[in-house]
């Protein structure tokens, strides 16, 4: 925790991807600076070390039906986001990080033929792409996941899995020589100028570059007001099965599963536990409840034992939900906001691999590097203005419950 004043070059706020991504790069690009990173809470604790770990190199939009776009807009995409996995990937040789960053590649699984024929759509899509992938029939992903609940899929090679919370204390702990971490420090206000002032409870810190990485918080930093949406989605994890447990479930030790369909269920295997994550919230006040939690923990039951029957009633252990921050037009809030203050957030829903990106190309842009991609995400539209009231309180739930209504059986 900050206490007293700290006098830095650069301050960044928000110790998730991006922000350890931008200090990551900052220490590279400018190594004498001195680099502060400050958190409200322990590196980790937030959702940076709350999602399913996927670092996805494809095409992944949640609002459509097959996860594509359009062509020319999706090659950029995977160029820049196999550009963050790249710089992930040195960060983990760095530290030592590797047992949290493994290039497994994902799997995609149907469970109806509406999913089955979205997955083949994607196929195509990535045909004219020009990318790799293997179709799977129902054998396939029974002898990868033990289970026999989907009639097909899709493996794409070049998605990382990494174990989040592990990945990012590990980033943080390899930054330490360089960067100095003030974790559980709420920033309560920032006054901007010549010199910019972050303050905190029992301190503060001036510095005269200010880099915001706190994804939807943005908002709460007074930045693009009614522009962005802010979601969260829940998972839960077993208990460790036992030995005769998982032979009864049999399949392979480690994998990810992405549903069909964006509002399916996200199923990963880690050794002895297997996590469940699905459900969408609309939570306009960017926080959930513990009563949230287990509601939606009711289903997350329910999936797991229409996929697993041979476990019986294997006891979730843990539960959580983590805040995304979206787009209506699936931009992110990139640039510089102010005269040297600038912001990388609103992830998208793939704050792994878009974070690092995108907190990379500020510290890129802020330390006025010459790496074109940063001319790339600043040519991306920004963040489109939501819609008024009471018209986002009444539409944005209606649409979550007519997408995970079309999911059906893949939820």
């Amino acid at each position: 925790m900050l206490r007293g004043r700290y006098e830095a070059d650069w301050v960044i706020v928000g110790g998730g991807f991006a922000g350890l991504a931008a200090a990551r790069r900052l220490s590279q690009l400018v190594p004498t600076d001195r680099i502060v990173v400050v958190d409200a809470q322990r590196i980790g604790w937030g959702a940076a070390g709350r999602n399913s770990g996927f670092m996805i190199d494809l095409p992944h939009q949640l609002a459509g039906e097959n996860y594509g776009g359009a062509q020319d807009h999706d090659r950029k995409r995977i160029r820049m986001n196999r550009a963050a996995i790249e710089f992930s990937a040195s960060a983990a040789d760095e530290y030592g990080l590797q047992r949290f960053f493994v290039r497994a590649g994902k799997f995609h699984g149907a469970a109806t033929e509406h999913g089955l024929r979205s997955l083949r759509d994607f196929e195509g899509h990535l045909i004219g792409l020009a990318e790799p992938f293997q179709s799977l029939d129902a054998a396939d992903l029974k002898r990868i996941t033990g289970t026999d609940f989907f009639i097909g899929g899709t493996f794409t090679p070049g998605t990382v899995m990494a174990q989040p919370a592990g990945f990012i204390r590990g980033l943080a702990e390899g930054l330490s020589g360089r960067v100095q971490l003030f974790e559980n420090s709420p920033v309560i206000s920032v006054q901007t100028g010549k010199v910019h002032t972050v303050k905190i409870a029992e301190g503060e810190i001036a510095a005269p570059r200010l880099i915001l990485t706190v994804n939807g918080h943005l908002e709460s930093f007074g930045f693009f007001k009614k522009r962005l949406l802010h979601v969260f989605t829940y998972a839960s994890m077993t208990r460790p099965l036992s030995k005769s447990e998982q032979a009864a479930l049999g399949g392979e030790p480690h994998w990810g599963l992405i549903p069909a369909d964006p509002m399916g269920s996200t199923i990963r295997r880690i050794g002895d536990r297997i996590v469940v994550r699905n459900t969408f919230t609309y939570n306009p006040d960017m926080s959930t409840s513990e009563k949230q939690v287990a509601q939606i923990g009711v289903g997350h039951v329910r999936s797991f034992r229409a996929r697993f029957p041979m476990l019986g009633d294997i006891p979730m252990e843990f539960r959580w939900g983590g805040h995304l921050c979206l787009s209506l037009n699936s931009a992110p809030a990139f640039g510089e906001i102010e005269e040297r203050v600038f912001v990388a957030g609103c992830c998208n829903g793939l704050g792994t691999v878009q974070g690092t990106l995108y907190g990379m190309l500020v510290a890129d842009l802020a330390a006025g590097s010459n790496e074109p991609m940063v001319a790339e995400a600043l040519n991306e539209p920004a963040p489109s203005r939501l819609y008024p009231e009471p018209l986002m309180s009444i539409g944005a739930p209606l649409k979550l419950w007519a997408m995970h209504l079309r999911a059906a059986r893949e939820l």
